[in-house]
């Protein structure tokens, strides 16, 4: 059998990329996700002092970061246009009529506003911002929170080259960053990538009731479901080779791989179910974008 190739985990070459970073960050909105790219922020060089955190919720960590000198909460004072030159907005889609026209105070010519709302588009965040503000919508996924994540930006026509690489310095603090130029395609990212940790649960739910049902016992067949998908997953990783070749790679003609695969690759398997459910999310996706 083929071995796969393998490549070394990559190491950060620019882990203090946000020491020099020109100015406050306010990130609204700290729960997981904004939390999680907090500590990212943190740990590539940005310094407490230069954040504003507004989440009238706040975790200990960021209570905990505001003794360090962390602004949380604060009243906007005279200032603030100055000072922000990245607002990201982390909030639940259904507040952000609430918690957006707030942020005007924080806006100035040079301000960047980074939205990683769901289903809240780029015109109806310009329709509450200052007229000519530079924004990008971007779409994380989960894995962010332990530095895995992927995040997909799309910028508006008022974007710089310069915030555009500045947001992408702040989106990758999770892990990697791509780039579209039609903001349509948002959706189908939200139900590939956003909505797409869900199926790969679902996969370790599905495969450990199904080895059960082949007389596993209960913890052992939960254990062996959980580490395949996540030692699979970091085999993909670390590997040059594509999917479809890591999985040709471990089905041997006639064997028991090539058994099980016969049904999920048949018809009405896998590839129906997956393009069926992208879809659904897809259209969902839009419908809730309005």
């Amino acid at each position: 059998m083929k071995k796969p190739a393998k490549k070394p985990l990559k190491k950060s070459t620019d882990a203090k990329v946000l020491a020099a970073f020109p100015g406050r960050l306010v990130l609204v909105g700290a729960g997981k996700m904004g939390g999680a790219m907090l500590d990212g922020w943190t740990a590539r060089g940005l310094k407490a002092r230069q954040v504003i955190v507004i989440d009238p919720m706040a975790a200990k960590g960021i209570k905990a970061l505001a003794k360090r000198g962390l602004a949380l909460n604060p009243k906007p004072g005279p200032s603030a246009k100055a000072d922000a030159a990245a607002i990201v907005i982390a909030v639940k889609p259904q507040t952000a009529p609430e918690a957006i026209p707030p942020l005007g105070l924080y806006v100035g010519k040079s301000t960047l506003v980074i939205s990683i709302m769901a289903g809240r588009t780029i015109g109806f965040l310009e329709n509450i911002l200052p007229p000519g503000t530079a924004i990008v919508r971007a779409m994380p996924n989960t894995p962010a929170a332990i530095g895995r994540g992927i995040t997909v930006a799309v910028p508006n026509a008022k974007v710089s080259a310069r915030q555009r690489r500045l947001a992408t310095e702040l989106l990758a603090a999770t892990g990697s960053v791509e780039w579209v130029k039609d903001e349509k395609l948002i959706d189908a990212v939200t139900a590939t990538s956003g909505s797409g940790p869900a199926y790969v649960f679902l996969l370790v739910e599905a495969m450990t009731k199904a080895a059960i049902a082949a007389g596993l016992p209960t913890e052992l067949a939960g254990r062996l479901a959980r580490e395949t998908v996540a030692g699979s997953g970091e085999l993909l990783h670390r590997s040059d080779l594509d999917a479809a070749t890591l999985r040709q790679n471990v089905t041997s003609p006639g064997g028991t791989t090539a058994a099980a695969l016969a049904v999920l690759m048949g018809p009405a398997g896998l590839d129906d179910l997956m393009t069926r459910a992208i879809a659904a999310a897809t259209n969902r996706s839009r419908e809730l974008a309005g």
